[in-house]
């Protein structure tokens, strides 16, 4: 993968006319967080530009302003396409065959990205490992010129409050506090962004969490656990995936785990998993093994089949990368 600098992408940006950006398919806050305030630094200076995401926004994160700018497609043409906080093309989903299509006529693309699993897919890319992929976007408006108002800072706090952990990860560095603090002297109530995003819940995701984490699973000596969400579960409390944001994070707490997964049923025989750990085994390494990735410390991948059969697999490929 070849890098390039915000400068240079920033200089593309100011000579485009019409932008697409992309994220990648059932976003979360960092990745919402990210597109919409470099869509909201367009606006700014007068560039076209669209927010395309190809899954529904899930409905953890339906309070977000200007959620109804989002598309499932782009219904203009554009000049310019950038893809957010996405590790690789396949993770765009549905919008994957618009990103080929867009290379094959020769429009510019980018990637502004912070997963180490990163395949340098588009013409121009930032990559760097940070806490939050909305401290590169926050960089790159630095680039373009563009203050931060009050609705800017919103976004990117977002964005930096989710794949930080509340700023609790251990890549949560002094540039990351930093930036929280800029954006909370430009506006952005940290208060009311820390309720929407850990504490607020419908009573539909209390009965799910109190339904899932009855059933949690334990692994190698405890150091693995488990938590699987079910369809069924979900219909029954009147839930939905949006709702399960967080749920990987309990088990991972229980004092002897070091690798924690919840395996999300997305439909028949297939299963999203999101990977946690603690202090030292590298989920990106192991969500690798099923061809998806992430950090170190927090992963993903799609596995298929029975679910014991699933829980099966994980657990074996688990145990390779607990010391």
């Amino acid at each position: 993968m070849t890098n390039c600098d915000l400068k240079r992408i920033a200089e593309r940006i100011q000579g485009a006319e019409r932008v697409a950006i992309f994220t990648h398919m059932r976003p979360d806050g960092d990745a919402l967080g990210g597109a919409f305030a470099l869509g909201a630094a367009l606006d700014v200076l007068g560039i076209d530009n669209e927010i395309c995401v190809e899954s529904d926004v899930p409905s953890n994160l339906r309070f977000m302003e200007g959620i109804e700018r989002v598309k499932k497609a782009p219904k203009k043409e554009y000049d310019l396409l950038i893809a957010v906080d996405c590790s690789d093309e396949a993770r765009l989903g549905a919008l994957f065959d618009e990103f080929l299509a867009a290379k094959r006529k020769g429009i510019d693309t980018a990637n502004i990205d912070h997963h180490v699993s990163n395949t340098g897919f588009a013409r121009y890319n930032y990559v760097r490992n940070c806490a939050a992929n909305c401290m590169n976007i926050s960089s790159l408006i630095e680039y373009l010129g563009v203050p931060f108002d009050k609705k800017i800072a919103e976004y990117l706090l977002v964005g930096l409050l989710t794949d930080s952990g509340n700023f609790s990860h251990d890549d949560v560095t002094e540039e990351t506090l930093l930036l929280g603090a800029k954006l909370v002297k430009c506006g952005a109530d940290i208060r009311y962004y820390n309720y929407r995003l850990f504490d607020c819940q419908p009573k539909a995701r209390a009965a799910l969490f109190a339904r899932t984490m009855t059933g949690i699973r334990y692994y190698h000596d405890d150091r693995f656990a488990v938590i699987t969400v079910t369809k069924k579960n979900m219909e029954e409390c009147g839930a939905d995936a949006g709702m399960t944001e967080g749920f990987v994070n309990f088990p991972l707490n229980v004092e002897t785990v070091e690798v924690a997964a919840s395996v999300l049923e997305v439909k028949k025989g297939q299963y999203k998993i999101s990977l946690r750990s603690k202090e030292y085994a590298d989920v990106n390494k192991i969500a690798g093994v099923y061809g998806g990735g992430g950090h170190v410390r927090a992963a993903g991948c799609m596995l298929f089949g029975d679910i014991e059969e699933v829980l099966d697999k994980l657990s074996f490929t688990v145990s390779q990368y607990l010391e």
